[in-house]
């Protein structure tokens, strides 16, 4: 295993291959020399400047944590040296990056994955396993808060890419299904340092009438992280910070057991899973550029104070 990119989020995808008792961390790449050597020293593995002399080490698989407007460059060359990978969330700027990188993993034939962390937090995955047993009946919304200050490493997108992707993937995953539309009101502030939306809330349809809800913002003075899940029997409200479920059915409240785990952990054990037995990972590219098809769909909409149809833009993707 490699690490390209060990800032804030990539120097915690060192830690956790060095953690693993199967992976071996091969090395580290930043172009930040200082920034490289203190994490390989810290996580006992090589240091480089040059993401592709990294590759050149015959590494299995990488995980690319650069900042998202280079995710498209170094994607591109990573497939080019055959190496699988892992993309930290999303998986470009923008959907014609997104494809191109597709095409050229499909061309090596190597895998990609999307780090959308949520799908591998342990409440995420109990509720996913309590909606599938039907103790919460017919589910018909789900709604999304993402809020707080803004984080001054993000400079090359707004929060709908930076942050509402979480809810968007999190909510097609729970539901198990694409959304149809998207409504979204957004703006700028002007509080924070950047030319993009601060605080945005998004509308999607599903089928059946089916409704997810994403409320997401810069401007909030303390974190919050949570997904509330209205079905016809029960609701329930997760927590992702303390990885919570409470369920209200007829009046009464009560928390569920959830497995205390790390959710990179999970992920990253997934990612090598399926490098190991050669399985398609999850979230897969193809999911990974759905998710980035809506959120900038969802700027669309603002910009054009309209309703976007989703259909009309995969189609217009392809």
């Amino acid at each position: 295993m490699g690490v390209i990119g060990v800032g804030q989020m990539g120097k915690h995808h060192a830690r956790v291959y060095s953690q693993i008792p199967y992976a071996e961390l091969v090395g580290v790449a930043d172009i930040r020399k200082e920034v490289a050597e203190n994490v390989a020293r810290e996580y006992n593995t090589r240091a480089f400047t040059d993401y592709v002399k990294l590759l050149d080490e015959g590494v299995d698989a990488v995980s690319i944590a650069v900042p998202t407007s280079l995710h498209k460059d170094v994607a591109v060359d990573v497939a080019e040296y055959g190496v699988d990978m892992l993309i930290e969330k999303p998986i470009a700027d923008t959907v014609f990056n997104a494809r191109k990188i597709l095409k050229a993993a499909r061309k090596a034939g190597v895998k990609v994955m999307v780090g959308h962390i949520e799908r591998y937090n342990p409440a995420v995955l109990k509720l996913k396993e309590l909606i599938a047993s039907g103790l919460l009946g017919d589910v018909l919304s789900m709604s999304g808060k993402r809020v707080g200050p803004y984080s001054p490493r993000i400079r090359d997108v707004g929060v709908i890419v930076d942050l509402a992707v979480h809810e968007i993937d999190t909510i097609s995953y729970l539901y198990d299904d694409r959304a149809i539309s998207v409504y979204a009101v957004a703006g700028r502030s002007g509080k924070c340092p950047h030319n993009f939306e601060d605080y945005a809330s998004i509308l999607l349809k599903f089928s059946d009438n089916r409704v997810g809800i994403i409320e997401t913002n810069w401007l909030t003075s303390r974190k919050v992280r949570t997904l509330t899940v209205v079905g016809t029997e029960g609701v329930a409200t997760l927590d992702y910070i303390d990885r919570s479920i409470k369920i209200c059915q007829n009046g009464d409240i009560y928390g569920v057991d959830v497995e205390n785990r790390e959710p990179l952990r999970n992920e990253l054990e997934a990612f090598l899973r399926s490098v190991i037995n050669d399985e398609e990972p999850r979230p897969s590219g193809e999911e990974g550029l759905y998710v980035l098809s809506v959120a900038v769909s969802a700027i669309r909409s603002y910009e054009k104070d309209s309703i976007v149809k989703l259909e009309d833009v995969f189609l217009r993707y392809r």
